[in-house]
């Protein structure tokens, strides 16, 4: 089998595989890819890579085409040693190509890698990048309509360079996306995050592209109102700690996310929470970090609200609030902290 017919496998934490793969589609936009908006970094975020392994070819490659994402994505990849890195990368030739989507990678122990680049043929390292900032497949594209000849495709990959089972092949090639928790449209046939597959591999013999660069379409949506937009850094609105009326708010766009940053210098259990009548989520990062996650809820507060009530130690901590809807979801709401 050519170097071409060899993929990358989706990396799921142990919750999630059971999960069926859902999509959430777009509406009225342009941009065509899929993304998990439920594993997105905070938009603005700087993300540490350390290399486990490899070459300094190897790594140049890497930094090379890491960078084509951050020159539309409103993120950083800082290279360094640190045992904190976020996304940590091995180069085992027996293990294949493969990355943990978005932030699952902090889930992760820190002696493991999130991502592994078994082989760097093409745009490889790219590729594993956009499920490391949380592009999935494209593919898996319920718009993509690519008619599988199952029993060629089943053979095919079931033997070497991937040797996959049965239910690898199904999870990362034949099963498509469902309506749920994935932002997306237009199945995009030129995206770097669809692989090349030959025409004996489905019904009507039409082949997808070796795609080894960004697509334009890529480029647009990752740089998007849903996905990271605004390159450079995102102001996060300060709140006040041990507030009883809320600081107003609103998702005035679909898709919008507010960053809210509050200061901790007592340690002890603490309650952030919304208010009014907006579907919302919030997701509560800290301390000192913009991408460790404590948690995330939907409707734990009252009516649609949410709310996460947390032991916290001192620092500085982030809140990220998004309408439950984020394709054309909007609204006011108040959000506060108590102690």
């Amino acid at each position: 089998m050519p170097a071409s017919s060899r993929f990358c496998t989706d990396r799921v934490l142990p919750r999630n595989l059971n999960r069926p793969q859902r999509l959430r589609m777009m509406r009225g936009g342009p941009a065509r890819a899929i993304i998990d908006f439920r594993r997105l970094w905070i938009n603005g975020s700087t993300l540490q890579v350390r290399f486990l392994e490899g070459t300094t070819a190897q790594h140049n490659l890497v930094k090379e085409q890491a960078g084509w994402w951050t020159q539309h994505a409103n993120l950083n990849f800082e290279f360094n040693d640190s045992p904190h890195a976020e996304i940590r990368i091995a180069f085992d030739p027996t293990d294949g190509a493969w990355s943990y989507i978005g932030t699952d990678a902090r889930e992760i122990p820190l002696s493991a890698p999130t991502m592994n680049l078994g082989f760097t043929d093409g745009g490889t390292p790219a590729h594993e990048f956009g499920h490391a900032i949380g592009l999935q497949h494209e593919h898996q594209n319920p718009q993509g309509g690519i008619q599988w000849n199952e029993d060629v495709v089943i053979q095919a990959l079931s033997g070497p360079p991937n040797n996959w089972t049965r239910d690898q092949i199904e999870h990362n090639v034949l099963k498509k996306y469902s309506v749920d928790q994935i932002r997306g449209t237009e199945f995009d046939p030129d995206s770097i995050m669809l692989y090349f597959f030959p025409a004996e591999w489905t019904l009507n013999g039409i082949a997808t592209k070796n795609n080894e660069i960004l697509s334009m379409m890529d480029k647009d949506f990752i740089a998007s109102a849903v996905a990271y937009p605004g390159r450079g850094e995102t102001q996060a609105v300060e709140l006040p700690v041990i507030d009883t009326t809320g600081v107003a708010a609103d998702i005035g766009v679909a898709g919008e996310e507010d960053l809210f940053t509050f200061h901790i210098t007592k340690e002890g259990r603490y309650t952030i929470e919304t208010g009014g009548q907006t579907d919302l989520v919030l997701k509560l990062f800290g301390p000192n970090s913009k991408t460790q996650l404590i948690a995330e809820d939907d409707d734990g507060g009252e009516g649609r609200n949410s709310r996460i009530t947390a032991d916290l130690s001192s620092g500085d901590y982030f809140a990220q609030v998004r309408h439950y809807n984020s394709s054309s979801g909007t609204g006011q709401y108040t959000i506060k902290v108590t102690h």
